[in-house]
Parts: structure tokens; sequence; C-alpha cells
């Protein structure tokens, strides 16, 4: 077994530390930092989303796995920035406003960071205003708007508004997601996609930054 299978396999098993030890025995033995990062830390993140996509693993698991891959990529992230390792896009996510639940969007961030998407997390309670000027400032090539509630959907419909009066809507891609939210609410308010889980998420967001 290849040492990238190895770091794999223990990123899937979430071990924490072993996936730290796996990552610079790679680096010491001369691996590439990208390599390490395709071979070994991205390829586990993606079994994780598949299982996690066919109900095969839960969220437990998926976090834990987050947590080996973020530790293994902290170790990484100097080598890569030295060796001018280009992200897919950036992406800003966060709950809105009104809505204080984190668990659904801290899984897609995960999976879009997993994919090697950059994404710069707003947290909960976001204004639609607070998406816009991120999304301007940071130069973001997504958008990606969570809600739990019901009564919070609404403020999706705003996020797009805002971008459409700011005159950039033609310039980002609005993703929405979460328990009530569906493809005809997506059609009615104009978003660019809806997504039923984390992983399909993901993957998504990897097209639109492909084109």
């Amino acid at each position: 077994m290849s040492i990238f299978d190895e770091i794999s396999e223990g990123l899937q098993k979430g071990r924490v530390n072993l996936v730290k030890e796996l990552v610079q025995k790679a680096v010491d033995e001369g691996a590439e930092a990208q390599e390490i990062l395709d071979k070994g830390l991205l390829a586990g993140m993606n079994i994780i989303g598949e299982k996690f996509k066919k109900n095969e693993i839960y969220v437990p698991e998926v976090m834990i796995a987050a947590r080996a891959m973020s530790a293994g990529t902290e170790l990484l992230k100097p080598l890569l920035v030295s060796g001018g390792k280009k992200t897919l896009g950036k992406a800003c996510i966060g709950t809105v406003k009104g809505d204080m639940h984190d668990i659904g969007k801290n899984l897609v961030k995960m999976m879009m960071e997993g994919k090697g998407i950059e994404v710069i997390d707003l947290g909960t309670n976001v204004s639609p205003e607070k998406f816009l000027d991120t999304a301007i400032n940071e130069n973001c090539d997504l958008v990606c708007c969570s809600a739990l509630l019901t009564t919070t959907m609404g403020v999706m419909g705003e996020v797009v508004k805002a971008f459409e009066n700011a005159g950039i809507r033609d310039k980002v891609k609005i993703m929405i997601g979460g328990a009530p939210v569906t493809q005809q609410f997506c059609d009615e308010i104009g978003a660019d996609s809806y997504t039923p889980d984390a992983a399909t998420a993901a993957e998504v967001a990897v097209e639109f930054l492909k084109k």
C-alpha cells in the first residue's frame, strides 16, 4: 500500500494523529505537497463524501474525517503556498439571517474544502448585505446560503435580490440548501442551484468553478 493510500485510509477512520504522522512522513520522503493533498487527503475525503451520499456513514463520521483532513492540510499549507497551489475558486457560506443552525453549513464547508475550494465561513444569522459585501471584498465565485427553518427561507430570496440590485448577479453563483428548501423554491427565487445534501453541493460547486 502506498503512503497516499495509508493517508486516505487513516483519514477515513478519522485518525488525526496518524494522518499528521503520515503526511509528515510523505513530506520527509520527498513527495510533492500537491500530490499528498490530491492522492491522500482529497482521495480519502471523496470516499467519505460518496459514502455519506449513500447513507453508509453519518454526520459524526464525516466530522471526524474532516478533522483529520484539516490536520493534514495544516501541515501542507505552507508547502502548497510556496508551491503556488491554486485553489479551484472561492466561496462564502453562511446560515441566513434569523437562523442559528450550522451543522448542515459546516458539512458543506468541509466537503467543499475537501474538493480544494477556499471557503469563507460567515457563521450563522448572516444578513443579505453581509453575503454581498463578503462576495465583493473577497472576490467570491460562489455564495452558499443555508436555512433550516421555513421562516428564514425567504431571506435567501433577499440575498438573490441584493446581488441583482448591486449589478453583480451574473458574476456569482448562488447555491442554496437546507431541510425545508426545494428545487421549486430555488427556481422561484432565481438561485443557481439547490442540492439535497453536502456531498452533492460540493460536486455542483466544482462543476460551477470549472465552467
